[in-house]
């Protein structure tokens, strides 16, 4: 069992701003487990980081199937007895750019919402008393500026023309249940607070032009906060944004 370092989970963490975010957090000397839906992919990710000489371990954990969150949080409590960081990375994007939003179709929804809402939610429900275990828990719901019902319906927002409904309306799910979870757990060490990663160059966005570097760093900056960060916040690399 780890009783020194911080322990920390990344979703979705195979590829992309979940590989980097497991990176950086390995880096800053965190205990990261890399978590992907298949095992051998997150083996062969971290087997790669361990030979940076990063502290990261692979664990599988499907976000959309309840066996496989229960599986995680048994080994995670068996290796590690706690968890101090959540990173709630894992999401997807299926709605069609030449469809209107009343044509995407129920399928789309479900399957964004399985993925983006009702898996975040039942792993942090999962990992909860893992989380209540650390001196200092931090949960980061990763979410996107896309999700701000603010900039949503402003005309004058660069996101206004951006309808990608399904999407869009799952990350705006997301920053409500954070706001939620944050409430629940005001009077406790744990700290709850989403993030917009920026616009990142990744598979579900090939044609962005930054970095996973900078994908990473807000979430990084968020599981490290010290004792006197905020919580209950949807920010981007320190900068509030309208919910």
């Amino acid at each position: 069992m780890n009783t020194s370092s911080r322990i920390a989970l990344v979703t979705g963490a195979t590829r992309g701003i979940g590989l980097e975010t497991v990176r950086q957090l390995a880096q800053a000397g965190v205990h990261t487990l890399l978590a992907g839906r298949d095992r051998s992919r997150a083996v062969e990710a971290s087997l790669k980081l361990q030979a940076e000489g990063l502290p990261v371990e692979a664990i599988a954990l499907d976000v959309t199937s309840g066996h496989s969150i229960r599986e995680a949080v048994r080994e995670v409590e068996r290796r590690h007895g706690r968890l101090d960081i959540l990173v709630n990375n894992a999401g997807i994007a299926l709605d069609d750019w030449n469809k209107a939003p009343s044509e995407q179709p129920p399928e789309t929804w479900r399957q964004t919402f399985e993925t983006n809402v009702f898996g975040l939610v039942e792993v942090t429900r999962a990992f909860l008393p893992l989380l209540r275990a650390s001196s200092s828990g931090r949960i980061v719901n990763v979410s996107s500026v896309l999700g701000s019902s603010a900039l949503q319906a402003d005309p004058a927002s660069d996101y206004y023309a951006i309808k990608l409904p399904a999407y869009n309306v799952s990350k705006s799910a997301v920053n409500a249940w954070t706001i939620q979870l944050a409430y629940e757990l005001r009077d406790t060490g744990i700290k709850v607070n989403a993030i917009h990663p920026g616009n990142i160059k990744t598979d579900m966005n090939p044609n962005a032009e930054l970095d996973v570097g900078v994908g990473a760093r807000s979430s990084v900056e968020m599981a490290l906060l010290g004792a006197d960060g905020p919580t209950g916040t949807f920010t981007h690399l320190g900068e509030t944004l309208p919910w």
